[in-house]
């Protein structure tokens, strides 16, 4: 059996990542997967937040998604995204103002906010900050 699969991460503006990977973590509308050589065929979809890459030799990257597919094959993974970034390309500083800017929408009650907007920019600056936060994590171990 291989050791590794082929991976290929693709959003609408970008090819980010095509390569051989060892394991492939996101996080699908079921809960976080994990994704070896050899896995069972698989089609879900993927929420907002981290993708981890494992690599040979312990190497990880970490992708941030806005949402999107992924299929699964024995030999390959093709994860297509609405939009993705490399997690260190990331503005921090942007997201929390985001995150601080949905909350204040979502708090105030005049009837003039357009709710599931405010509900969908407050989850990706959560997703982006949570992607930011396993960057960090990674960093430090």
């Amino acid at each position: 059996m291989n050791s590794t699969v082929q991976c290929n991460i693709v959003s609408a503006d970008e090819s980010l990542f095509s390569g051989s990977v060892t394991m492939v973590i996101a996080t699908g509308s079921l809960g976080e997967m994990g994704i070896t050589p050899g896995h069972a065929p698989l089609l879900s979809d993927l929420n907002p937040g981290p993708v981890r890459l494992l690599k040979g030799g312990g190497e990880e990257e970490i992708y941030y998604l806005s949402g999107g597919y992924i299929e699964v094959q024995p030999t390959s993974v093709s994860i297509l995204a609405d939009k993705a970034v490399r997690a260190g390309d990331i503005d921090e500083a942007a997201a929390s103002e985001a995150l601080k800017l949905a909350e204040q929408t979502i708090s105030n009650q005049s009837s003039e906010i357009d709710y599931s907007k405010a509900a969908a920019q407050l989850a990706e600056a959560t997703a982006q900050l949570r992607t930011v936060d396993k960057l960090r994590k990674k960093i430090g171990s």
